[in-house]
C-alpha cells in the first residue's frame, strides 16, 4: 500500500544538513513531550519498535530516555533511513539497531517483528486511510508481546469535531490532496483498539492540540518467545 500519499507540502517539512541529517521543526517541538510520555508508560527492558521514525530526531532522545530498551527505528522513505543513520552515528548509540524499511500499512509485517515490548507511532494516522489504519492497528496488536504497550500520537478529531482553526485548515488540505486521508476520530480510534483486543490505558491530551492513545496487549495472550 505505502503510507506516503499525495500529501500537502506542509505535512512533512524537513531541512537537510551537510552530514545527511534531516531536521523537522515539528519533530523538534514535540520530542520533549513524547519522550516524557515514553518514560512514563514504556517498559524498562525488551524490544521497542518505532514505526515511521521520520528524520531520526526522536529515536536518539528515546535511546537516552530508555537505555535498556532495544530500539528498532523504521521508515518507508530511503532519504529518511539515511537521516536516521546519520543521527544515530553522531552519538553511536549501542541500544539502537540499524533502521529498516517498513510499510506498516501492509498486512503481515508483524510476523517478522514480533515480541515487541513497546511500539511508538507518531504523526502518521492523518496521512493514511481508515482501511490502512485498521491494518496498522491489527498488525501492531500482533507484534506486541503479552503485556506489551504502545503509544499512537498525533492530531485527531474529538467526538467527530475539529477543535481548532489550525486543525480545520490542515485537515482540509489533507483531504483535498487525497480524500481517503485526514484526521481520524478519537471515538473511532477507541473502537478500533477494542476490535484488535487491546486495552486502552489512557488518552492523553498533548501540546499543539495532539492526543496520545496509550494501550496494552492483555497478559492473557500466549507468551511470546
Amino acid at each position: 500500500m505505502g503510507f506516503r500519499k499525495n500529501i500537502p507540502p506542509n505535512a512533512s517539512v524537513a531541512i537537510q544538513s551537510n552530514d545527511g541529517r534531516l531536521s523537522a521543526p515539528a519533530a523538534e517541538k514535540n520530542a520533549g513531550p513524547i519522550t516524557e510520555l515514553v518514560k512514563e508508560f514504556a517498559p524498562e527492558k525488551g524490544k521497542a519498535l518505532e514505526i515511521a521514525s521520520g528524520t531520526g530526531q526522536h529515536i536518539v532522545k528515546l535511546a537516552v530516555a530508555k537505555p535498556s530498551l532495544d530500539w528498532q527505528p523504521s521508515e518507508i522513505d530511503q532519504l529518511r533511513i539515511a537521516s536516521i543513520e546519520a543521527w544515530c552515528k553522531k552519538d553511536n548509540f549501542a541500544n539502537v539497531r540499524p533502521p529498516i524499511i517498513l510499510d506498516a500499512t501492509e498486512i503481515g509485517w508483524s510476523s517478522k517483528l514480533n515480541c515487541q515490548k513497546f511500539i511508538l507511532l507518531v504523526n502518521l494516522f492523518h496521512l493514511i486511510s481508515e482501511e490502512e489504519a485498521q491494518i496498522l492497528i491489527s498488525e501492531m496488536s500482533s507484534a506486541l508481546s503479552p503485556g506489551g504497550r504502545s503509544i499512537i500520537y498525533g492530531p485527531f478529531k474529538r467526538n467527530g469535531k475539529l477543535t481548532s482553526a489550525g486543525d480545520e485548515t490542515f485537515h482540509q488540505n489533507l483531504i483535498e490532496a487525497d480524500p481517503q486521508i485526514g484526521y481520524k476520530n478519537d471515538v473511532w480510534m477507541t473502537a478500533q483498539l477494542k476490535k484488535a483486543k487491546l486495552e486502552l490505558l489512557k488518552v492523553a491530551t498533548m501540546p499543539a492540540n495532539n492526543l496520545a492513545f496509550i494501550f496494552e496487549k492483555p497478559q492473557t495472550y500466549q507468551r511470546c518467545d
